[in-house]
Parts: structure tokens; C-alpha cells; sequence
């Protein structure tokens, strides 16, 4: 059944289902963004159903389908947020659509220097000929703001995507710094995106290697947005974070 939607922002999110259930945690990361989305006159989507086979292509990547999906939905979308579904956002976090400049817009990502660095150093020598850029404008993949103008980019990644999936699986396998937020960052610079890095407040990640996720909860007046990711013994720690939080801002 097709979801017709007029010039409205979009929350976009993944939730695709493993063996018929999709993971506790992200229901609740979901739920409040269903209820910010109605506070806020944004339409919520969710992708529940792979494009492709996720055999055939990595679940993540699929989000560079979004203007396809939309095609098929019969969606216009004004600007659109993908965003990972382990994310928990304040009741009151302000509209962050009002912010974009109408740009391709993320949240810087220092909370692994490690990790940034040696992805960026492995793509830069299998996959794109010893090309850099500046690791300050490195945004993480977990939160960006899109619009129409950006179809193009979007093909421009499916397609690399296809060409470069030896390399990209070769990368990820041996030195575990794969999915698509590295090669976004460099095709970003190589297409000449023009990219506007929002403040962490928007996608606060790494919280515990910055020493700000306690039980205090006081995280929660630095930031709006607060994304679970890594977080050691994430299996049982992000469930217990994202459901303490969730009910400390919804009670």
C-alpha cells in the first residue's frame, strides 16, 4: 500500500525485522521519535522491508534508496533526517529542519580518532588512489539531512557501492571499519557536496568514551539527540541505556 506524503520534512528510519522481531531497543528509540515527529508536524517513515536482498547489500546501504522509496510511495519530501534507529531524541529538541540551510547536513564524529583515521587511511589506499581530505569536516552517517538536490549523490553511492564491494568487504573483515560512513565522507568531498556540519547537541555519539553517559542523566541537558553507539558490551548495556533514558525525558 502506497503512503502518499506532500512537502513535509521526513524522519527516515531503518526497521528492517531479524527473524520476525525488531530489537527491543530500537522500539523505544523509534517511539520517541514518533512522538517528537508529532509534536513537530514531521512525518515518520520506516523502512521495514530491505530494497534489495540484505545478501545482496548491506542493509545499511540501503538507505541510499531513499528517493526511489519515495518515488514508489508517491512522497515528496521537503528535507529529509536519516537516522539510526538507536537513537533517543528529547521531547524538546528543536527543530533541526530550520537549521539545514538547505544543505546535506551531519554531525561531526570524533568519538573514535582510531577508528576514523585508519578507515580513512585503508579507503584511501584500496579504493580511492591515496585521496584525502580533511578529517574536521568527517561526518558521521547515523544522522543526515537531505533534500531532492541530492538524487544524484544518492546513485552516485549505490553505485559505488556495486563497483567496490570486494574492497569494501575486505576493508570491513580485516580491520572492522566497513559500512558506508567512510566512503560517504570521501565521495562527499570527491562529488563536491556542498555539506554543513550541525553541533554534537544534534547526534551525541561515543558518550561513554566522553564521559558523559551516567546514571545522573545529566547527558541529557548538554544535547538533544543521543545516539547509543560505542558502548562496550553493546548488546546488553545499549538496551539498558536507551529504555533508562527514554523513560527519564517520557517517564
Amino acid at each position: 500500500m502506497k503512503r502518499k506524503m506532500k512537502n513535509k520534512d521526513i524522519v527516515f528510519i531503518i526497521a528492517v525485522k531479524k527473524d520476525g522481531q525488531l530489537k527491543p531497543e530500537y522500539e523505544i528509540g523509534i517511539e520517541s521519535w514518533r512522538r517528537w515527529c508529532k509534536k513537530n508536524d514531521v512525518e515518520l517513515f520506516l523502512l521495514e522491508d530491505p530494497v534489495l536482498p540484505m545478501d545482496d547489500m548491506h542493509i545499511i546501504w540501503q538507505r541510499y534508496f531513499l528517493f526511489d522509496i519515495y518515488d514508489a510511495n508517491e512522497i515528496k519530501a521537503n528535507q529529509t533526517l536519516m537516522v539510526d534507529a538507536d537513537t533517543i531524541i528529547h521531547p524538546d529538541c528543536p527543530n533541526f529542519f530550520n537549521e539545514t540551510d538547505n544543505k546535506y547536513c551531519m554531525i561531526h564524529d570524533d568519538g573514535s580518532y582510531d577508528w576514523v583515521l585508519r578507515g580513512m587511511e585503508h579507503y584511501s589506499k584500496y579504493v580511492y588512489d591515496g585521496a584525502w581530505f580533511d578529517y574536521w569536516k568527517y561526518g558521521n552517517s547515523g544522522f543526515q539531512i537531505v533534500n531532492d538536490t541530492h538524487r544524484d549523490f544518492f546513485q552516485h553511492m549505490r553505485d559505488f557501492y556495486f563497483e567496490n564491494i570486494d574492497n569494501i568487504n575486505m576493508i570491513q573483515q580485516k580491520w572492522g571499519v566497513g559500512t558506508d560512513q567512510t566512503p560517504l565522507n570521501f565521495n562527499l568531498n570527491l562529488q563536491n557536496i556542498d555539506v554543513k556540519l550541525l553541533p554534537y547537541k544534534y547526534n551525541m555519539g561515543c558518550m561513554i568514551k566522553k564521559e558523559i553517559l551516567a546514571e545522573d542523566m545529566l547527558f541529557t541537558k548538554i544535547g538533544w539527540i543521543y545516539h547509543f553507539n560505542g558502548i562496550p558490551d553493546k548488546d546488553k548495556q545499549v538496551p539498558l541505556w536507551m529504555k533508562k533514558t527514554f523513560d527519564y525525558l517520557y517517564g
